[in-house]
Parts: structure tokens; C-alpha cells; sequence
């Protein structure tokens, strides 16, 4: 059973293994893409250089899942291709012979940065990231609403990019709503439009973005700061695709995939009474979590390495020192690939040279008074404010910084839980 003529009508790199993860056939698309040598090679020897079966060096082995199964499996793995090292979503068919016992496996391949754009690149090699992946790219293919979640700056927008380009809708609008920051009425008239006249200087009729997303998918971002009064509208949407612009009777349908995002712990909302429960049901029916920065460490030198590409368009690379590379891969950075991303900014305007060292990436260290040995203090202003409202800009800072739920800030802030959610919801405007 070695003629390649079955493998060459499946498009993707295909081979044939038998029961003892040999690769007795593979079709054209695989030895251009992976591998010309292959044939006679155990599938772990060529895909990932191993001397022993996947599950036996502590990865997850298709082939040994579909022998205790009889049938068909999928995984994400790293494969050794022509282009590198680089994620493949791998298909494993077993084939059974007159006798119902399983004898061959066709493995059907296909990288996953195929077709998708260069911005929504998801770098990564850790076994965190690869879970977050194989999690993406299975969503993507269905129409299933998806929230994302994790802290802020872990790169869920560019999640959301892939999920799309990933996607049936690749080829219609991708569109976000910013959801943080914007007044009840203003969120209101993004999402749904307003009517001409609709309220005090609305000029024209203006299309939301709902309308906007029709075809194509809808990103909410921080959906966990919507108004919880618009938050039974954005259900009926959800629920129905229908809506009314503001200041319109007309009743209009959109047709859009969604996919939600957020840093806050929904299910403390939940629990709060600040986020409708029913909501909540409909927009996770498919959570994916993306791991923060230092979940995969390991993952930083890359990830460091194509922010400073992006950064030298056009002009010489600057690459990182060994030295700088390890350091980074030590930090906490609470702030994620956003910290990341600044610190590798000023770091290339301090190197002169075309190496970033261990002293262009380090923070500066705060001025001291030599006099009194004490750090000078950055929190002294002028004019002078009130407590009050100084308090009140700190608990907006922190509230929308703060890597947790309302129980553990609370906690840090040395109040009780129930003080918080007062003190918080006075700083909401009134309706």
C-alpha cells in the first residue's frame, strides 16, 4: 500500500503511517512543504526530530489516541517544516482493514499561518500558549461566540483578529467596540446609530457599528464595562440580530459573528449583580483564556525579537544581547506585551549600536535625595486636590489596572468588599 496516488488528491501535505509510526507514503504537497526524505522515517523522527513516539516525550500522539479509538484525531503540534519550526494543526484518519482492525493512519497537515495576515501573527512555542492556540483555531471554524479572556495587554484583540482571518467571514469587516470609557447614550448611538435629529447635534444619520459588522464579526472589547441598563438591548441583539438605531422606530438585522473580550472576572459581576447573568450565558459558550506574559516565558525572546522587527521598518534591525534576552525572560511584566512592546521602544533609542544590552533595557532607577536617603516622592501635587477626589482618581486607576476581581482588590486596598463596590459605583456618572 505504498502508491501516493489516494494521498495526492487530498490538497494538504498527507502521509501514509502504518501501526509502528512509519511513513510508508506521502503525497507531493507533503514533500514540498515538510519534508523530501521522509518516506521509510518514523513520523516522530521528521516532524519533531524525536528518537522516541510523541507521547512518550511528553507531548499528546494522535496516532496512538486513534489505535485505542478507532477513530479520527486532531492536535496542534510544532513540526520541523521548510519554513522552520512552526505550529500544525495535524489530522490523523486510521484506516481499517476487512477485518475492522485498524492497520494504516493517512495524516493530513496544515500549517496555521496560512492565510493569515501578518498583524494577527500569534507567536509562541510553550505548552500555554499552544493550548490557547489549538483552542483558537478550533473556534475559528465554527460560528460560535467566543469570550476571551486575560489580563490587559496579553494580546486579545489580536486574538480576536485571528479567530476572524482564521474564519468562513475572513473576507468581510472586521469591526471592534471599544466598550471602556463611553457614557451610556454615547455607547448606545455607536453600537446601534442614531436617526438624524435623534438628539441635540446629531446632524445626520449616523450607521453603528453593529450595522457595520454585518457579514463579517462583531469584537467587544472590555465587555465587562458595558452599562448594565444597555445590557438587556445587547442581549436582544445577541439573541434575535435585530436592533433600532437611536431615535428610530424601524427595526434593522444585522448578521455578524461575535467574539468578546475582557479583563474582569465576569463571574464576580455575575455574582455582584453588575453584569446580567443571561449575558453571560450568551456570549461564553466558548471561553478561551490567553495566558499572561509570564505564564510562558519562554516565549519572550521571540515574541521580543518580532516586536523589534516591527519597530525597525525601514531602517537597520537592532537585535538583543544574550544578556538582554535573558533578563526579560525573567520579568514579571504586569502590564504584558503592552509593557513589553514600550520597554523595547525606549530601549532602541538607547542603543546607539545595532545590539540592545542589558543596560538599554533595564529600567532607570528613581532619583534619590541623597541628603535624607529617601526616594522622591511622585505623588505630591499642585494645585492642591482633595482627598476625596484624589481618591477617586486612584480607585479609577487601580480598579481598571488591577489584575483580579473586586474580592482581591478590595483585599489590597485593606477595605471590605462590600466598602469597594459602594465607593465604586459613586464614581459612575448619573443617568
Amino acid at each position: 500500500m505504498t502508491d501516493t496516488t489516494i494521498l495526492n488528491v487530498i490538497q494538504d501535505p498527507a502521509i501514509l503511517l502504518d501501526r509502528n509510526y512509519r511513513i510508508i507514503a506521502a503525497n507531493n504537497a507533503y514533500l514540498d512543504e515538510f519534508n523530501q526524505r521522509a518516506v521509510g522515517h518514523t513520523c516522530y523522527q521528521i516532524s519533531h526530530g524525536y528518537s522516541v513516539p510523541c507521547d512518550q516525550a511528553g507531548e499528546s500522539c494522535p496516532l496512538r489516541q486513534a489505535s485505542l479509538t478507532g477513530e479520527t484525531q486532531r492536535v496542534l503540534h510544532i513540526h520541523n517544516t521548510s519554513h522552520g519550526k512552526e505550529h500544525v494543526d495535524v489530522e490523523l484518519i486510521p484506516i481499517q482493514n476487512q477485518r475492522g482492525e485498524t492497520e494504516y493512519f493517512v495524516e493530513r497537515m496544515k500549517r496555521i499561518n496560512e492565510l493569515v495576515q501578518h498583524d494577527s501573527h500569534m507567536i509562541g512555542y510553550t505548552a500555554s500558549f499552544n493550548q490557547m492556540l489549538n483552542l483558537l483555531n478550533r473556534g475559528a471554524k465554527a460560528d460560535i461566540s467566543v469570550l476571551l479572556l486575560g489580563e490587559s495587554g496579553t494580546g486579545k484583540e489580536l486574538a480576536a483578529r485571528y479567530l476572524h482571518e482564521k474564519s468562513a467571514r475572513a473576507d468581510q469587516p472586521f469591526v471592534t467596540v471599544e466598550c471602556s470609557g463611553l457614557t451610556e447614550t454615547l455607547f448606545e448611538s455607536e453600537l446601534f446609530g442614531h436617526e438624524k435629529g435623534a438628539f441635540t447635534g446629531a446632524l445626520n444619520r449616523k450607521m453603528g457599528l453593529v450595522e457595520a459588522a454585518h457579514g463579517g464579526t462583531l469584537f467587544l472589547d472590555e465587555i465587562g464595562d458595558v452599562p448594565l441598563a444597555l445590557q438587556v438591548k445587547l442581549l436582544r441583539l445577541i439573541e434575535s440580530g435585530t436592533f433600532r438605531p437611536v431615535g428610530s422606530v424601524e427595526e434593522k438585522h444585522s448578521d455578524f459573528r461575535l467574539i468578546c473580550a475582557t479583563h474582569k472576572s465576569i463571574d464576580t459581576m455575575v455574582q455582584e449583580k453588575s453584569f446580567r447573568n443571561d449575558l453571560y450565558y450568551r456570549i461564553s459558550p466558548f471561553p478561551i483564556q490567553i495566558p499572561a506574559l509570564r505564564e510562558r516565558r519562554d516565549d519572550i525572546p521571540a515574541i521580543a525579537r518580532h516586536l523589534l522587527k516591527g519597530m525597525n521598518k525601514g531602517k537597520h534591525h537592532k537585535k538583543l544581547s544574550k544578556e538582554a534576552e535573558e533578563w526579560l525572560r525573567q520579568q514579571e511584566f504586569p502590564g504584558n506585551i503592552r509593557e513589553l512592546r514600550n520597554l523595547l521602544e525606549r530601549s532602541t533609542i538607547l542603543a546607539d549600536g545595532n545590539h540592545i544590552q542589558l543596560q538599554h533595557i533595564t529600567p532607570t532607577t528613581p532619583v534619590m535625595d541623597i541628603a535624607t536617603n529617601n526616594i522622591e516622592p511622585t505623588f505630591l501635587l499642585e494645585p492642591i486636590k482633595s482627598l476625596v477626589s484624589v481618591e477617586a482618581d486612584y480607585l479609577k486607576q487601580v480598579s481598571y489596572h488591577f489584575q483580579g476581581n473586586q474580592r482581591d482588590l478590595a483585599k489590597a486596598l485593606g477595605i471590605s468588599e462590600r466598602t469597594l463596590y459602594r465607593k465604586l459605583a459613586a464614581l459612575k456618572p448619573e443617568s
